[in-house]
């Protein structure tokens, strides 16, 4: 008997697979990109890919090939402010960027501050119910960590329109209204902000456990239910994703969760500033808010030393500050309410330092020097050549002898100085102005900007409030 074979061929065919190019969710539809400056396009392709953009306010061809990582990028100018535009990107597929606008672009990062939107109970509903503004834009990044550096975050440019702009920063969005307004360009604003969070998870973490004395105060914090507190977690998911994508500066508002750590704040806080500046290879401005007084913190001065910390900071190159204590108002509540206020100080900030606006008065009075003069002590402050105003009684004035011993002083205003005094106490050496957690702070230059705390020694002596 024969048997009969049935031969099966089998054939293989080798297929390429092309992936297609991918750009990160900052490169996207709605974006603003920076002006009259170098910005960065990129994204991911095959290694060897080649990648062609063509932008709308030019004729170039810009050509990029992927490299042996599967990335590429492109480097292009962009003209003054203005828009909309197209940006098409071909390679083994087309994309095409479109309502893509020119102007300036902004980070606002912080704790739950700079988070807080009208969302959170803010009275800005009618201001929310008219926000429809085609030259705001917002990229909000979600609460995000990562033990390493990330390429890329969840997110995408939207328009300002009444929804997004509830669920936004409210201090993003006034800073940014108020730039528009008076630069009469485009805004990007980019929210990377996570209530709660200290400084230290901002900071790559390579900087702080590598300094004995920032390890030891990051160690110290308190651990946390609903925030991450370890050292680099939102900066490798939150900012790091975003370096490329080239920035005006930054606005920030936080500081309340290291007031415990406040003796160390001020070298943790330029090293996250520095550290930026590092990442985006500009030193761009970088203006924060001093934090608000709030009673919570206890019945003495700890997160006084903390605002004199963030003040300390301004040694630092573009950096600017600006006041809360007069903006309280609830004591007991650690979120006061007067966002819209302190992001026009902010833009204000930005309008005369950046952007060089005479028109804008934003100079914070600052203390200068003093003068023991026989029972009584002057003092000078800066930015107050018109002369200093009190809204209401001269208060949160302390001055104490060489026993250290602060008791609250008796205070008048003559010109731009002060004259400081307590009848029990004969031979003064030390004047301390605002130097407690509660202290709400109604002393302005003439101008109406609210003069800064200060103290005229480096005592580390608490003022205590004695209960009635």
């Amino acid at each position: 008997m024969k048997r009969m074979f049935s031969a099966t061929c089998i054939i293989f065919i080798s297929i390429s697979v092309q992936a297609n190019v991918r750009l990160p969710a900052i490169i996207g539809s709605h974006m603003v990109l920076q002006q009259q400056t170098m910005v960065t396009i990129w994204g991911w392709c095959d290694p060897g890919e080649k990648i062609k953009i063509r932008v709308g306010w030019d004729t170039n061809l810009y050509s990029a090939s992927g490299s042996s990582a599967a990335k590429w990028k492109v480097q292009l100018a962009t003209p003054l402010a203005g828009g909309p535009y197209t940006i098409s990107i071909d390679g083994n597929n087309k994309i095409l960027l479109e309502d893509v606008m020119i102007g300036e672009v902004w980070v606002c990062s912080g704790q739950s501050n700079m988070e807080m939107s009208v969302n959170w109970g803010l009275p800005y509903e009618a201001e929310a119910s008219k926000a429809t503004n085609s030259k705001i834009r917002f990229f909000h990044i979600p609460k995000t960590t990562s033990e390493f550096p990330q390429d890329d975050v969840k997110a995408k440019w939207v328009v300002c329109n009444p929804d997004d702009m509830k669920n936004f920063s409210a201090t993003g969005y006034f800073f940014g209204k108020k730039l528009h307004e008076n630069l009469n360009v485009p805004v990007g604003l980019i929210n990377a902000s996570w209530g709660g969070t200290p400084a230290d998870t901002w900071t790559p973490k390579e900087l702080i456990v590598t300094d004995t004395v920032l390890k030891r105060a990051a160690a110290s914090l308190k651990t946390a239910n609903g925030w991450p507190i370890e050292p680099g977690l939102a900066y490798n998911a939150m900012i790091y994703p975003v370096i490329n994508f080239s920035i005006a500066g930054t606005i920030w508002y936080q500081g309340e969760s290291n007031v415990g750590n406040a003796s160390t704040y001020t070298t943790l806080f330029t090293t996250m500033i520095n550290s930026w500046r590092k990442a985006w290879q500009k030193e761009f401005p970088f203006y924060f808010v001093q934090i608000a007084p709030f009673a919570g913190y206890g019945d003495n001065s700890s997160s006084a030393f903390l605002r004199e910390a963030q003040t300390r900071a301004l040694s630092l190159s573009k950096t600017g500050m600006v006041l809360t204590a007069d903006l309280v108002d609830n004591i007991n509540d650690i979120h006061p309410k007067m966002k819209m206020e302190v992001g026009e100080r902010l833009a204000n900030l930005a309008l005369g330092e950046t952007y060089a606006r005479k028109d804008v008065v934003y100079k914070i009075p600052m203390y200068k020097n003093m003068q023991v003069q026989k029972n009584k002590i002057r003092i000078w402050v800066t930015n107050a050549e018109k002369g200093l105003v009190s809204k209401g009684s001269l208060t949160e004035f302390f001055i104490a002898g060489e026993d250290q011993n602060f008791v609250a002083a008796e205070a008048k205003i003559e010109g731009n100085s002060l004259v400081v005094w307590h009848n029990n106490v004969s031979r003064p050496t030390a004047v301390r102005y605002g130097f407690r957690n509660a202290a709400m702070l109604k002393l302005y230059n003439k101008e109406g900007v609210p003069v800064n705390l200060f103290r005229t020694d480096e005592w580390p002596v608490q003022i205590e409030v004695k209960k009635k």
